[in-house]
């Protein structure tokens, strides 16, 4: 797997065509994204209670390129999305768990082959580029579907972060070698849902052989 040494100051080009993951920061809000006020309610909470000012937001957008096919993955609210294939491959609840009974209380993961990222055009800076091969490129499709189905805008963890698309993508990385930890935001922003992912990831490495990683603390 890609060495989570890269630093992420210094991007490979991510319009090469061999195998890659490629890691976008787009501000909360840019091109009317839909967690723009549940994410900044949560930071101006966190914010007040620190003391401190509030910081700019951004939400993760990931494409993983096997060579020739180019995947978007993803995490957005169910509703209102537009009809015909998309890639969804896991659904779960947002706000409490019983609501996701509803669809307008779930959210779906998509793995959208031949996708695209609506608002891939407003991310700042150049992208992150982790070279991969074919192999774990496809190792890494393959373990999407696993990704745990906790609740959207809950602290799961205990840690003041919730789950939400942040998380996704979070998960992913950690949970294929790439290590999360180390990657932030551009202008001392900050990602809401980012610790939650790794948090999952790396309880999922620790877990018991045959524990039900979709399971909510």
């Amino acid at each position: 797997m890609a060495s989570s040494s890269e630093s992420p100051d210094d991007p490979s080009p991510a319009g090469n065509s061999s195998p890659a993951v490629i890691l976008w920061w787009i501000p909360v809000g840019a091109g009317g994204h839909v967690v723009v006020h549940t994410s900044r309610c949560w930071e101006w909470l966190l914010a007040l209670r620190a003391h401190r000012r509030p910081r700019p937001l951004f939400h993760a957008a990931l494409e993983v390129s096997d060579g020739d096919l180019q995947y978007v993955l993803e995490m957005t609210p169910v509703w209102g999305q537009p009809p015909g294939p998309r890639g969804v491959i896991v659904r779960g609840p947002v706000g409490l768990r019983w609501l996701g009974a509803s669809r307008f209380f779930q959210y779906e993961v998509r793995c959208w082959a031949g996708g695209s990222i609506p608002d891939r055009d407003w991310a700042v800076g150049p992208p992150v580029r982790f070279p991969l091969t074919s192999s774990e490129v496809h190792a890494l499709i393959t373990r999407v579907p696993l990704v745990p189905r906790l609740t959207w805008g809950r602290d799961a963890f205990g840690i003041a972060d919730m789950w939400n698309s942040n998380s996704l993508i979070a998960w992913v990385l950690q949970s294929n070698g790439i290590d999360a930890r180390r990657l932030l935001p551009p202008g001392r922003g900050d990602a809401p849902g980012w610790r939650s992912g790794v948090v999952a990831a790396l309880s999922d490495s620790e877990s018991r052989p045959g524990a039900d990683a979709r399971s909510e603390p």
